[in-house]
């Protein structure tokens, strides 16, 4: 029996990227395929769902909020990446949102199903411990950059970490408004326009509707 489109898909998830053909069949039976239209509310903060999230096609933000409406955004993740799976080791309740960005496409599999999946295939658990591992990492590089950077140095990091190498350019190929690097550096959306604009003018940037391109590097100091 030929591999069907799902089980290829989810072969190139960097975690189930050493299944069998049989495997991936098996885990395919056990995930949801669902879409989501842009600005949809996936995942809320303190709720009590426990699924595990594959992202097939779009963008989605998993951020933290408060009262006011006042966003950290923790990361931005695209397909083949997937988040949830801190409520899969445990019964607390979520400790982000997550939004769409754009029109997404979403593996979703049940804290039930993807335990009993991890029993028969233990390595997966490995690789989900070694990914909660590089998110820690990351999440004590960004309480670094918050501790000891000025504004300009963290949008700078940031930009830099989010930029992949295109023809031999530096681009962010998702759409980021000043509102959402405000939300990711923490800082006003007046302080992050301002730079912005002066990097732009400097010639260090150049930004259209979908992308940012890093034509140059970045100044050390702002």
């Amino acid at each position: 029996m030929g591999t069907s489109a799902n089980e290829s898909i989810l072969g190139h998830v960097p975690l189930f990227e050493d299944l069998s053909e049989s495997e991936l069949a098996l885990l395919t039976q056990r995930a949801a395929l669902r879409s989501f239209p842009k600005n949809a509310v996936l995942v809320t903060e303190g709720d009590a769902t426990d699924s595990l999230y594959i992202i097939q096609s779009g963008k989605v933000k998993i951020f933290l909020s408060d009262e006011e409406g006042k966003e950290i955004i923790l990361t931005i993740q695209g397909p083949g990446e997937y988040f949830g799976e801190i409520s899969l080791l445990d019964s607390a309740p979520r400790s982000a949102s997550a939004m769409a960005l754009e029109d997404c496409k979403l593996y979703v599999v049940s804290k039930k199903d993807f335990e009993s999946f991890l029993l028969q295939h233990p390595e997966v658990s490995l690789k989900i411990i070694r990914g909660l591992t590089s998110r820690l990492r990351t999440l004590t590089d960004n309480v670094k950059s918050l501790a000891l950077m000025d504004v300009y140095g963290r949008i700078a990091s940031t930009l830099l970490k989010l930029a992949e190498d295109d023809g031999g350019k530096m681009v962010i190929k998702q759409r980021l408004t000043h509102k959402d690097i405000a939300s990711m550096v923490g800082s006003s959306r007046e302080m992050v326009s301002r730079i912005m604009k002066d990097l732009t003018r400097g010639g260090y940037l150049v930004t259209d509707k979908n992308r940012i391109t890093i034509n140059e590097r970045l100044p050390s100091r702002w």
